[in-house]
């Protein structure tokens, strides 16, 4: 049953068109993925289907006493709001229903033999009522959400948080509605990676609908059925499956429609030379054919969407000595952020961190960067070394300055490779057209200045890019372009993020914040260091469980009691675990045919004999036989749990 519709609907800004005649509907249940290059219109359509806005032209239709509830990108509260009270506030009708309920019981209690038929009728309806909306014991449980969330000051104002705090105030605030259809715009911005991972579990167990606007890609991945994507100029179109479904079919449809230019160019071309011939031989023509060709030159054929042209200028060749560090110690008050840390970054290296806010992540940058210094311990940069920093409040651009100015430093040109480009031409590419080079930063969206600063960034000529949370604000397509640039890239990088998908992709080595100012080296991606952590804390357990079991001096060994054998259990797989499942031998096939193609590739003789494509094909061949590798070990899981753990 179709739960909301969008009809014809329309908006512009000024001059400018976001979107036109668009039509878009959400079934009772679904989950649903909203993408769209910055600028497209995402976070507009979204305050329009919750009602926060109106467009200018088209409908909203709701199903009838459908419940919706919508988190923006920056959550608002009003003047004087603690936590409690917003929370109080988001459970409104689940206290309604446990009043009555309550007072319908008191009732029946003071007079069990006048109970009738109507009045147990509505008791059930209440039960019922308290379950959907989350349960009886309310204010545990948004206690454990904000704990979880990392929210521990329960009667603390609102205003007194810092934006990450505020965002997960609001998170809870909108998991406790439980709506029939939750909006959801960036809610992982500001979210560490073991939060993400939890939220994603909380967010699986929702009965409602869901639509969600997120750059994560691997949330899009376990969470939608349904990707949507808004297309320059305005239309929709709809994808069945996750994000990695997605993406297969965009590239199928992008082959295609090449394909087809192709196809009509060739019959343009047809055309037009027939066209220029002489009256006498068009006369000789058909009327429908001339009309046929007059259409097609009319036709706007298919042009690959345009994507920011990121580039990094030469750097310098680093040393053997990049950045070291030995004993790194550093605390603010009693509170030890570094204690006793020693790093080295090698040449080549992308090290990414992670740790939940306020860790030390930040600190330990600029420990490195020599902008605070440290208590005790040492620190070497190599002589060779050039540090190009993004800070994540991008404090680097004036938000009074133009577009042009804040990316010139002085130079109306920038030099790219062996050439000189206009600095005009080079914002272009990275489409920052004339008229926007114009605006003020300040006037700019978050995504917009994050790219601005990116790009002014790699003009420095660095061979040490240290990056505190890139990644926020950037839409999908600007992410591949920054991952395949420090992919390229042939200096040293630091990362700072809590994108999982990112890390995967570009992490060579992943640094541990435990909060407590130690920190643990893992070589090797996202991916690698979840299992290497999973396998720590076992050992750590069955250590521990060891030591707990030893027994004490001078006390005799107990005799152990004969074991018995447990009986199975049937497991009933999540949601989100069951249609993996359920896709898994269509991804392992894919996943295979991809290495296949691959190993054609490596043995055909054009790329072998050319060193850096085969090491391109190489690489590509090693991360698709792992992945295939991961694929079946994962398959092999999940059947064991469907089978009771057997």
């Amino acid at each position: 049953m179709t739960l909301l519709r969008a009809a014809n609907v329309q908006l512009a800004f000024g001059s400018r068109t976001v979107f036109e005649g668009l039509t878009f509907t959400i079934e009772e249940g679904e989950r649903v993925g909203l993408v769209g290059v910055n600028g497209s219109g995402k976070s507009s359509l979204m305050k329009i289907l919750a009602g926060a806005s109106k467009p200018d032209l088209g409908e909203l239709q709701l199903r009838r006493g459908a419940r919706v509830t919508y988190l923006p990108q920056e959550p608002e509260f009003p003047e004087g709001a603690t936590v409690q009270s917003e929370l109080a506030v988001s459970q409104a009708p689940l206290k309604a229903a446990l009043d009555a309920h309550a007072e319908l019981s008191r009732k029946l209690e003071a007079d069990p033999a006048n109970a009738t038929e109507k009045m147990l009728e509505q008791m059930s309806v209440l039960s019922d009522r308290i379950e959907q909306a989350g349960g009886w014991d309310t204010e545990h449980h948004a206690k454990t959400l904000l704990d979880r969330l990392g929210v521990k000051d329960w009667d603390r104002p609102v205003a007194q948080l810092s934006g990450g705090l505020r965002k997960r105030v609001a998170i809870a605030r909108a998991l406790l509605t439980r709506p029939d259809l939750l909006l959801l715009d960036e809610p992982t911005n500001h979210l560490d990676a073991d939060t993400v991972d939890w939220l994603e579990d909380e967010l699986d167990k929702l009965p409602g609908a869901l639509l969600l606007v997120t750059h994560d890609r691997y949330f899009l991945d376990d969470l939608v059925d349904r990707i949507v994507e808004i297309q320059p100029g305005g239309g929709l179109v709809s994808y069945p499956g996750n994000y990695a479904a997605y993406v297969e079919q965009k590239l199928v449809a992008q082959e295609n429609a090449e394909t087809a230019e192709h196809k009509r160019g060739r019959w343009i071309a047809q055309e037009v030379a027939w066209l220029r011939k002489g009256p006498e031989a068009r006369r000789t023509k058909s009327k429908a054919r001339i009309e046929r060709a007059q259409k097609l030159l009319a036709e706007k054929g298919f042009q690959r969407p345009k994507v920011a042209d990121l580039r990094v200028v030469a750097a310098p060749r680093l040393g053997h000595t990049v950045i070291e560090a030995e004993g790194l110690k550093k605390s603010f008050g009693d509170r030890k952020v570094l204690d006793g840390v020693d790093f080295r970054l090698q040449r080549g290296e992308r090290v990414g961190f992670l740790g939940p806010n306020g860790v030390g992540k930040t600190t330990f940058l600029r420990v490195m960067l020599g902008e605070i210094p440290a208590d005790e311990g040492k620190l070497v940069i190599g002589k060779n070394t050039k540090v190009a920093y993004y800070d994540q409040q991008r404090a680097q651009l004036d938000p009074d300055q133009t577009v042009y100015d804040a990316a010139s430093n002085g130079e109306d040109h920038v030099e790219l490779a062996d050439r000189k480009v206009a600095l005009r031409d080079y914002l272009e590419d990275l489409l920052f057209p004339v008229p926007m080079q114009r605006m003020k930063v300040g006037a700019l969206s978050g995504g917009e200045r994050n790219r601005l600063l990116l790009a002014r960034l790699f003009l420095e000529g660095a061979n040490v890019l240290v990056l505190d949370e890139p990644t926020n604000d950037l839409d999908i397509v600007t992410l591949n372009i920054l991952e395949r640039l420090l992919l390229d890239f042939a200096g040293s990088t630091l990362l700072v993020t809590h994108d999982r998908y990112f890390l995967d992709k570009v992490a060579t080595a992943i640094l541990s914040f435990d909060g407590q100012g130690k920190v643990a080296r893992y070589e090797g991606n996202y991916d690698m260091y979840k299992r290497l952590r999973e396998q720590s804390q076992a050992a750590a357990l069955k250590a521990a469980q060891a030591k707990k079991n030893e027994p004490k001096k001078d006390e005799p060994p107990r005799a152990e009691a004969p074991a018995k054998t447990a009986p199975k259990k049937t497991v009933k797989l999540s949601y989100k675990d069951q249609r993996e499942l359920d896709g898994m031998e269509a991804t392992i096939e894919a996943a295979e045919q991809r290495k296949a193609s691959l190993e054609a590739q490596l043995a055909d003789p054009n790329v072998y004999s050319n060193g850096s494509k085969a090491a391109e094909v190489q690489q590509s061949l090693d991360a698709t036989t792992a992945e295939v590798e991961r694929l079946y070990a994962r398959w092999q899981e999940l059947q064991d749990l469907a089978a009771g753990g057997a």
